[in-house]
């Protein structure tokens, strides 16, 4: 493929991902629609506890995440990390109420909308818990507006499975983390190809499955950036529920697939852990 058409794809896969969380930023509504006890039942349901949960202002959590990567990151006090595919702010919120004010969280996200939602919220969470550490950048996760080796911890949730370079968002976490540093990621990912009806969906890819990769493949993706320590772990947890709750893009999922076949079949939650190598 030449690399003009390459970009043009790239080009085309971000604008669909943009339009997508514009629309759902603008509408105020989550993968759930407008019913907030839906998102909170999904994030408490894939690892969220209350206490977290109590941080986060009105409207952060939009029912986006596929898990909890604030968990296995293991944050700690006065750490700097940075969240790729921010969106509202539900989870620098809660990784900003972990490292404390001593630390900082820092959110990047390419959709305006998002942003804009996302340090609306910041006045909130200012007044719930007395931090001034959260902060909002408007940049793309393969070309991350951070300097090199400058965070302590990198998370995501939900989102490298969107990107049209995911080898390039990799590249990317390892060049802005420290030496030492670690990633904690959460994402979709396949157990088995999906069937091309349902990989030409608009509708999965902005749900993040049409974008997902083999589970072997994030693995590899993440070697050739140069982690280690690799650790991912297989949750079905999070496509159960969405399957259980009914969930509208679930739904459409099922009718591409073949007779007897269910989405859990096809799609897994991924809780994915690594380290930069110390120099």
């Amino acid at each position: 493929m030449s690399k003009s058409k390459m970009l043009n794809d790239a080009e085309n896969v971000h604008g669909k991902v943009r339009d997508g969380y514009s629309e759902i930023a603008k509408s105020s509504g989550s993968c759930c629609g407008a019913d907030r006890k839906c998102s909170d039942d999904l994030v408490q349901q894939i690892g969220y506890g209350a206490e977290e949960l109590s941080v986060v202002p009105e409207g952060a959590n939009m029912g986006l995440s596929c898990g909890n990567p604030t968990a296995i990151a293991s944050l700690k006090p006065g750490e700097i990390v940075l969240d790729l595919g921010s969106g509202g702010g539900f989870d620098v919120f809660i990784a900003g109420s972990k490292v404390g004010p001593t630390g900082r969280a820092i959110g990047v996200d390419m959709t305006p909308e998002m942003l804009s939602k996302a340090r609306r919220n910041t006045d909130s969470y200012r007044q719930q818990t007395g931090l001034d550490n959260v902060e909002f950048r408007l940049g793309e996760i393969e070309h991350l507006p951070v300097a090199d080796a400058s965070v302590d911890v990198v998370i995501s949730n939900c989102v490298i499975n969107l990107s049209p370079d995911k080898p390039q968002v990799w590249r990317e976490m390892a060049r802005v983390l420290k030496p030492g540093g670690r990633a904690a990621v959460s994402d979709l990912a396949l157990l088995k190809p999906l069937p091309a009806a349902v990989r030409e969906m608009v509708e999965a890819l902005v749900g993040c499955v049409a974008g997902a990769v083999l589970v072997e493949e994030t693995e590899q993706m993440m070697r050739e950036a140069g982690l280690m320590d690799i650790q991912i772990v297989s949750k079905a947890d999070y496509v159960q529920a969405k399957a259980d709750w009914n969930d509208s893009l679930y739904r459409k999922i099922m009718e591409h697939l073949p007779a007897g076949a269910e989405p859990r079949d096809y799609i897994t939650s991924l809780a994915v852990t690594a380290r930069k190598p110390v120099k």
